[in-house]
């Protein structure tokens, strides 16, 4: 099947040191490759075998509209003047629906398009992605009206590109083998002629909104032995300041906690294993450390304005917008307008590290809790995984999924830089992650 084909992006190299396996079936990243001193490692769980993503939902792709829990109800919508209604539709139990419903965007077969093909970018984006063709990739999806109980036609459109790494080690003997960059887009279909007329209330549309990667790594699990595939000894080092307690159907209370004094979240450097680990594992939303004056390409909602057309006037992005140059650049730069990553998820074992950076205010941490070592459900051959042997168990992944908070439409407390999780017509959503992959020799 043509949705479990992968599509393959590399650095221009005879031996590149990073490589993306991308499944257009729920835009899975099958695999993540990394060369590192002589060994090849694959840095995300999951099966060998593209169409056994089927067995198991959520390893390594896109979720629906919204990540997360949301409640199910009835909720009035409004920005910017616009109005919807949305209705949630219930999956993970009867009062829950986790990831944008029953048939999320991981489910759907996207469409890869050329630059040309692109709606949701820039003039000065499109020239960035013509340079670089060779090791990025672009796809599309349309969600109609009422999908999953989500109001508005949705278009959306998802960037994979990889950036080169070093020549030479840094002053601390790291190598940087090269950085993932993912932007998300995404604007509602419901505009004429730059006026913004609704489908059905005549006055626009609004959706909540909020996607994210659902993917999980492993640092360790390509080296092989029986302790390799725990990531009890990975380093979290993230810039968290709050988390969200949940209800025991696991949607927010609405209070926000400080990270600060609690025992179950000190990953400030410190290995996942230690300390009080939460019964059951991690399955946590924290909210990052806010940037005191974050640039312009952290902006999560861009506007449209009219600009001339063939047929009249049409919306489209200001032609000079360029977070994607912004982007291009601080990871060329080394990040060092935006300062430090977020985000650091280090083993000291096979020397790898991971560094992330993201327009998002928070990300959840998810342990891999409910996979049991099922042999149904394979996992890949360089991570010790074929015919008849066991599968993943709990902690043999961290999941690290950068979004907005947990149904932060709902709660205004959440909304720490503003964002209420809504997008109204006119105007387009911008997501970025950006992931570094470091290497240095082991001790």
């Amino acid at each position: 099947m043509a949705e479990f084909n992968p599509v393959l992006i590399t650095l221009p190299s005879l031996t590149p040191s990073l490589a993306l396996e991308i499944l257009p079936r729920g835009l899975t990243i099958h695999r993540i490759i990394v060369q590192a001193d002589g060994r090849t490692h694959d840095l995300v769980v999951g099966p060998e075998t593209p169409s056994d993503h089927l067995l198991k939902k959520y390893t390594n792709t896109i979720v629906g509209r919204y990540a997360n829990r949301v409640p199910v109800g009835t909720y009035e919508l409004e920005r910017h003047g616009r109005h919807s209604q949305f209705t949630p539709k219930a999956n993970e139990s009867e009062g829950v629906s986790l990831h944008g419903g029953p048939e999320g965007f991981d489910a759907r077969a996207w469409r890869r398009i050329t630059a040309s093909s692109a709606q949701l970018f820039s003039t000065a984006e499109l020239a960035h992605l013509s340079e670089i063709e060779e090791s990025s990739a672009l796809f599309t999806l349309t969600s109609p009206d009422g999908d999953q109980g989500f109001p508005g036609i949705l278009r959306v459109e998802v960037l994979y590109a990889l950036v080169g790494g070093t020549d030479a080690a840094g002053p601390e003997g790291d190598w940087t083998l090269g950085t993932v960059v993912i932007l998300y887009r995404a604007k509602l279909e419901d505009t004429d002629d730059g006026s913004v007329v609704g489908q059905k209330t005549g006055v626009g549309s609004v959706t909540p909104i909020n996607l994210t990667q659902h993917w999980g790594f492993n640092l360790d699990a390509s080296l092989g032995g029986d302790d390799s595939l725990s990531v009890k000894d990975h380093t979290l080092n993230a810039k968290a300041t709050y988390t969200l307690p949940l209800t025991p159907t696991a949607v927010p209370t609405g209070d926000i906690n400080p990270t600060k004094g609690d025992p179950k979240h000190t990953h400030a450097g410190g290995k996942i294993g230690s300390g009080e680990v939460p019964e059951g594992g991690y399955d946590h939303f924290y909210i990052l450390s806010t940037p005191s004056s974050p640039p312009d390409y952290f902006a999560t909602r861009l506007p449209l304005e009219p600009t001339p057309g063939p047929d009249g006037s049409v919306l489209s992005i200001t032609p000079g917008t360029d977070v994607l140059g912004a982007i291009l650049r601080e990871v060329r730069n080394g990040g060092k307008k935006t300062g430090d990553n977020v985000l650091e998820l280090a083993s000291e074992k096979s020397g790898l590290a991971l560094q992330f950076n993201t327009n998002q205010s928070g990300v959840q941490f998810y342990s891999n809790n409910f996979a049991n070592g099922d042999s149904s459900r394979p996992r890949k051959k360089i991570h010790g995984g074929g015919v008849g042997k066991p599968g993943y168990d709990a902690f043999s992944a961290a999941f690290l999924e950068f979004h907005e908070p947990l149904s932060a439409f709902l709660y205004p407390k959440f909304q720490q830089r503003g964002d209420d999780t809504l997008l109204a017509s006119g105007e387009v959503y911008n997501n970025w992650v950006t992931m570094t992959v470091k290497y240095h020799k082991p001790t």
